[in-house]
């Protein structure tokens, strides 16, 4: 029986469409004659998808029954012995109640599959078990329900069902989705649309790497070799060159031209490993093409042509980037070069574009190493096997006669030995030497420096080929391993340099330190003067007694012309220089960015100082002259003898004075609040506090039936200072009455999310737009035309500055249906849970 075959609808959240999609699917296919029941569709209450299940055969499901509740689920059995054609199974992901057939709906679903019925079915991005943690970190809630990715690539077909994050939320407020009880809670956490756009983004990319990887497949199968142009991709080939920057920076503008380019960078290595390319050039590259949006590759090919011709089709390329030969004219009788052929043997598909550089025509040849390498204890014995070996060999073979083939092997073997321990000259030696001893005991004549027989001198010419050539190939490996080593470790460190750098986390000492013991120095400084003729001054340094000026240090590498690094410890040799300027420059790099951070800090603070200067120079000469001027002409009236005021009179200059003094000790209090917030001296003293012993003593400041609270009894307990939040409370409190309708109520409501517990503060009032929420949060700030002697605008500015130093956060969100939220979130230290929320739907008790 052959298999059955998968359809699914993915969705990047619950609501856009994905169940509606598979209903009208399994509609269109009833019209033409397809057999296709409703295994298991779950509508959730919406009426919508409620109609859709009409006309449709629908499998009776199975009861289960759970800790004394009954539960539903797909009845697998009676859907086998149906033996449809189609099967329609909603939520893949699903866990099975304890006692089903399977543990999971997608195991079922196999079930099916295997029994040759077609299967369609919906799962959302959020299901996908590889996604799980990304999810978690967008979304704060981790799902409990997931399925593998094995499962869903192995599906015939994926229909991505895609909707905007605007008008899912509208979906949402019009109640198609969930309940009217639960929107506005859905829209505030779950269906922000920050999380929305993540994971439509989630879902896109993960549909768009399927097709990729259908295309790859198809391609592979049917052997197509010729390019496809479905999206440009642009590969550049490098060399290790300086001119790579220059290539890498072509290639991101011809991709940025067309849409979903891409940028793919490729190093050919040979396959023996011995190349001239420079790590450092090549990491300054991979960083650069990877900051820009591409990717870096590592080949290895004999044949650099071919072998990037190769990579290009491989990956679907539409053009090449080559840079302009950076031979001379001369060397061009080896070949035409790199660029010549990849452009006459790429054919019509594939472009080819030679980009010039400053590099051109300047010669290929890279500093090389050279010098001993092989250590001094090897080259003695080297020596000593290459001068002393054929003596003692001689003397053994006089004492037998091997013949003159024989005698040859093994003062060959003698010479071998030699290159292996010292290298080129002792084998030479000792080639040489045995040379010598071969003609005089073992040629005839004997004991003459003299050959008769021309056979022998050929096979003495022989040998000292022979010995000569396996001495330099020798002598080539050990010098070309040592440079391998070195250059990995110099490739080491400046991956190491090169990554701190662009995380910005290396401090100068941190980098000086590491100079010092790289290189195995006493003392590394940091040396800088304003002119040639001012004395140095020190940076910073590490170690002790470091060197006052570069000529007294035994290693001094210039910065510029006014700063150079210097080393204490010992003598650098030559080849170490290159690794050593790339540190200098970069703790030049680190000085000033420190440097510019500072004064950027001390620029802020002047600033902000200023500015806080003048507000409240405003806000005394005019928010707090208003109460003051009420107070002092309330007293004057009551202290007048000309006019006989009356008790109800009285009373009410009275309770003026009282009102312009509550103004007075609630500006003072903010103005305060926010000079202890400013000097950094507000010091929380943090407990483990339930919410509703504090919030309700928040709403002492506002009027009666002006606040609905809804502080569930079941949140957990939160980290916080008590007397901050309840300040911070108010101030939210107060600012949303204030702006409210005088017929709308603030609601002021608490819920639990992840590992945190938010409060939101919700008003329907006339709203902020989305460019003035940050602002709103500034000291001294009003939004709109709000009074002068409303306040000096310091309420939410002293709120949020609560709010972070108890390791919270502040924010504001539009309230669905017109108004503004406050969202204080709060760290949570117990959690609680009774019952596990879903995001397909409402509250149910889970399994286990």
């Amino acid at each position: 029986m052959a298999r059955g075959k998968l359809r699914i609808y993915l969705g990047a959240a619950p609501g856009v469409g994905k169940t509606y999609a598979m209903l009208s699917e399994a509609h269109r296919r009833v019209e033409r004659g397809t057999d296709c029941v409703v295994a298991f569709v779950e509508h959730h209450d919406r009426p919508r998808t409620e109609v859709m299940l009409h006309g449709l055969e629908q499998v009776p499901r199975r009861e289960l029954e759970h800790r004394g509740s009954v539960f539903t689920e797909m009845d697998v059995d009676a859907v086998l012995e149906r033996a449809p054609a189609v099967a329609l199974v909603d939520e893949l992901a699903h866990t099975n109640v304890p006692g089903s057939r399977n543990d999971k709906r997608w195991q079922d679903v196999e079930e099916l599959l295997a029994a040759g019925i077609d299967v369609v079915s919906t799962v959302n991005i959020q299901h996908l078990e590889s996604l799980g943690d990304v999810v978690e970190s967008i979304t704060g809630v981790r799902q409990r329900e997931t399925v593998p990715d094995e499962v869903v690539r192995r599906a015939d077909q994926i229909e991505l069902v895609d909707m905007s994050p605007q008008a899912l939320r509208r979906r949402m407020a019009h109640g198609n989705i969930y309940k009217s009880d639960k929107v506005d809670a859905a829209l505030s956490n779950y269906f922000r649309p920050g999380n929305l756009t993540a994971l439509r983004e989630l879902a896109l990319l993960w549909v768009a790497d399927r097709v990729d990887e259908y295309l790859t497949e198809y391609r592979s199968e049917h052997r197509v070799s010729k390019i496809w142009g479905s999206r440009e991709r642009i590969v550049v080939g490098l060399t290790g060159g300086p001119e790579g920057r220059t290539l890498i920076r072509r290639a991101a503008r011809l991709a940025e031209k067309g849409a979903g380019g891409e940028v793919m960078a490729v190093y050919i290595a040979r396959s023996d490993g011995l190349t001239s390319a420079s790590p450092k050039e090549l990491a300054v590259q991979r960083t650069l093409v990877e900051d820009l949006g591409g990717t870096f590759h590592h080949v290895v090919g004999d044949d650099i042509p071919a072998s990037l011709l190769d990579f290009a089709r491989g990956v679907n390329a539409t053009q090449i980037v080559l840079g302009s030969s950076r031979r001379k004219t001369w060397q061009y009788v080896f070949g035409p070069g790199v660029g010549t052929t990849v452009a006459r043997e790429s054919g019509p598909d594939l472009d080819v574009h030679i980009v010039t550089h400053e590099e051109v025509a300047k010669g290929r040849g890279l500093p090389v190493a050279r010098g001993a390498r092989l250590g001094r204890s090897r080259i003695i014995w080297g020596w000593l096997v290459g001068v002393l070996g054929p003596v003692v060999l001689a003397l053994l073979l006089n004492t037998m006669d091997l013949g003159l083939a024989n005698d040859m092997l093994l003062f060959l073997t003698v010479t071998v030995a030699a290159a292996l321990l010292g290298g080129l000259y002792p084998a030479l030696a000792s080639a040489a030497f045995g040379t010598l001893l071969l003609n005089y005991y073992y040629t005839p004549p004997l004991h003459r420096l003299t050959i008769a027989d021309p056979k022998n001198i050929v096979a003495i010419a022989i040998f000292v080929g022979v010995a000569v050539s396996v001495a330099s190939v020798v002598d080539l490996a050990a010098r070309r391993t040592h440079q391998a080593a070195r250059l990995r470790a110099e490739s080491e460190i400046l991956s190491f340099l090169a990554g701190s750098v662009l995380r910005g986390e290396t401090s100068l000492e941190a980098l000086l330190e590491r100079v010092r013991e790289t290189f195995s120095m006493e003392s590394v400084a940091l040396l800088e003067r304003e002119s040639d003729v001012d004395p140095w001054t020190c940076a910073g340094s590490v170690g002790p007694e470091s060197s006052a000026r570069p000529e007294d240090a035994d290693v001094d590498m210039p910065v510029g012309d006014h700063m150079a690094l210097a080393l204490s410890g010992r003598v650098l040799p030559a080849s170490d220089r290159r690794v050593l300027a790339a540190f200098a420059a970069q703790a030049a790099v680190v000085l000033d960015r420190q440097r510019l951070q500072h004064e950027a800090a001390q620029a802020k603070e002047l600033a902000e100082g200023n500015r806080i200067r003048t507000a409240l120079l405003a806000a005394v000469s005019h928010d707090l002259r208003t109460p003051l001027a009420g107070i002092k002409a309330a007293v004057s009236s009551l202290r007048s003898e000309d006019v006989e005021w009356s008790e109800e009179d009285r009373a009410e200059l009275l309770e003026g004075i009282e009102d312009g003094a509550d103004r007075l000790d609630h500006l003072v209090g903010n103005l305060l609040d926010m000079s202890r917030l400013q000097t950094g001296t507000v010091t929380p003293l943090i407990r483990e506090i339930d919410l509703d012993e504090v919030v309700p003593m928040a709403l002492g400041g506002v009027p009666e039936d002006s606040v609905e609270l809804e502080i569930p009894e079941s949140l957990p307990m939160v980290a916080v200072d008590a007397g901050l939040l309840e300040r911070a409370v108010a101030n939210l409190v107060e600012n949303a009455v204030k702006y409210s309708p005088a017929d709308e109520r603030v609601l002021v409501s608490a819920s639990a999310i992840a590992d945190r517990v938010e409060v939101r503060v919700v008003d329907r009032g006339p709203g902020v737009p989305d460019e003035a929420k940050d602002r709103i949060f500034a000291p001294f700030q009003r939004y709109g035309d709000a009074p002068r002697g409303a306040g000096v605008g310091l309420g939410l500015a002293v709120a949020r500055g609560f709010a972070e130093a108890m390791a919270g956060t502040l924010n504001a969100e539009d309230t669905p249906g017109g108004g503004l939220t406050m969202v204080l979130t709060l760290r949570a230290v117990d959690r609680r849970p009774d019952l596990a929320t879903t995001p397909s739907g409402a509250e149910r008790q889970v399994p286990c």
